[in-house]
């Protein structure tokens, strides 16, 4: 019995050893394919709202991927967006290691806020067409700082900036229509922000002005008051500007 007992732990060994031995490179090279998939997901993975075109760009950008499917709409919207992509693996084969194999499979890629991180991604079937290309996203429309900076009206201490001249200036700039742009008097100075809307999760792009007697300023607040619910990105902040983050 006893002698029974020592060669359990001997027979396990050699089971688990045999059981690397065994290991095919077809199957090393398949777990090397794999590994990219799931790296390609964690890259992918964002709490900000995508639509599935954005996601799409996104993946074929991941060296050693190829996207070959993109089903869904949107990242929030039910379970997200499906990617269905290509990788490759290699391994070596033979005990010589001169020899190696190299395999293409496919895996199936989610998108979500609800996928867990480092989600292994299911194998499945390539599909028989060439990879798929995405226009990239549009860039945003860039804020007019110089030229803000230069029409805006100087008033001389002892004066009063004019709402209406402040307004007048900010409507006959030449700014893309996605830009916000608000204005508003606060005793003798007048404010104006100007904004490209946000997606809610990264920093906004605004620029502030002020103008005032003896001072016209121009500037860009700090990436973390241009954080969402930070308020560095109104007209408020252009007036009584907050202090810099410490």
């Amino acid at each position: 019995m006893r002698r029974l007992l020592l060669l359990v732990p001997l027979l396990l060994l050699f089971a688990a050893a045999c059981g690397v031995l065994l290991e095919t490179p077809e199957a090393k090279a398949e777990d090397a394919a794999r590994e990219v998939a799931t790296r390609a997901g964690e890259r992918l993975s964002s709490q900000r709202p995508r639509t599935a075109e954005e996601v799409g760009y996104s993946a074929s950008r991941i060296d050693g991927v190829e996207v070959l499917r993109v089903t869904g709409t949107d990242t929030h919207d039910g379970d997200g967006v499906d990617v269905v992509i290509r990788t490759s693996g290699t391994a070596q084969d033979g005990w010589d290691g001169q020899d190696m194999v190299t395999v293409r499979p496919c895996f199936a890629v989610r998108v979500s806020p609800k996928a867990e991180w480092g989600e292994e991604p299911d194998y499945v079937d390539c599909p028989d067409n060439p990879p798929l290309t995405f226009a990239p996203p549009p860039e945003p429309p860039e804020l007019p700082y110089e030229e803000l900076r230069a029409k805006l009206p100087r008033v001389p201490k002892g004066g009063r900036a004019d709402e209406a001249e402040v307004r007048r200036t900010v409507a006959a700039l030449d700014m893309d229509p996605a830009i916000v742009t608000e204005v508003k008097a606060d005793g003798g100075r007048v404010g104006v922000l100007l904004l490209v809307r946000g997606n809610g999760f990264d920093a906004q792009d605004c620029l502030l002005a002020r103008v005032e007697p003896g001072a016209t300023e121009v500037w860009v607040p700090s990436r973390i008051q241009r954080m969402p619910g930070e308020g560095g990105c109104s007209v408020g902040n252009a007036l009584d500007p907050a202090p810099p983050p410490h």
